[in-house]
């Protein structure tokens, strides 16, 4: 079995398992303190998982697409957009080899992770390129292990959103960095599990004026 085929199938089975103990997806609550006081616009979910996010944004009146290498998890997000009436444009996208089309006003990227080969600095490149002046690429990643992580190695080390900012080297007379803090929360996981996690998250800005009323 090739690598990408290995990855969608380890990524269908925590999709399907956690849309069985958890059928309703939630927004990642960083990805609400980002967007929530942002006007709506085109939104790209790098990653969308069950579809908390998407559904959350689409909801306010964004324009969404969202795309994950798990077609479990693309099923699951397009039955649950049928379900609420939110429309939501939710793709198989396998990020490792493919980008999705379009410019965004923002591009979000929740817990990007995986235990596969992907340059996700590369990705990450590719993503701040198709953000509209005045946009912003959110990247929001584990800053600790919960105990419920598939990923469990002890000797892991989560870079700091200052890390992946310098990894990502994006042009800092066109983008600025908004955010760029690792705050703590209480979080739940499987059979109601709750534990306090650290978050890394990091906004970056793009320089130019937005469409009026994306401000």
């Amino acid at each position: 079995m090739s690598s990408p085929d290995r990855a969608a199938r380890f990524w269908d089975e925590q999709y399907r398992s956690r849309t069985a103990e958890s059928p309703v997806a939630k927004v990642n609550p960083r990805l609400a303190e980002i967007a929530g006081p942002l006007p709506p616009g085109a939104a790209l979910d790098l990653g969308c998982g069950a579809g908390g996010d998407a559904l959350w944004l689409a909801g306010r009146g964004w324009r969404v697409t969202a795309v994950d290498i798990s077609a479990a998890a693309v099923h699951t997000l397009r039955r649950q957009a049928g379900r609420t009436g939110v429309p939501v444009t939710a793709l198989r996208v396998d990020l490792a080899a493919d980008f999705p089309a379009g410019t965004f006003d923002l591009v979000s990227a929740q817990y990007l992770h995986t235990p596969f080969a992907l340059n996700r600095a590369q990705v990450l490149r590719t993503a701040a390129t198709s953000v509209n002046p005045g946009g912003r690429l959110a990247v929001v990643d584990h800053g600790s292990t919960a105990p419920w992580s598939w990923n469990q190695d002890p000797d892991l080390r989560y870079p700091t959103p200052r890390e992946v900012a310098a990894e990502l080297a994006l042009d800092p007379a066109e983008w600025s960095i908004e955010r760029a803090d690792t705050p703590q929360r209480q979080a739940t996981g499987p059979a109601g599990r709750t534990a306090t996690v650290v978050d890394h998250v990091l906004v970056i800005r793009r320089a130019g004026a937005a469409p009026e009323g994306r401000r």
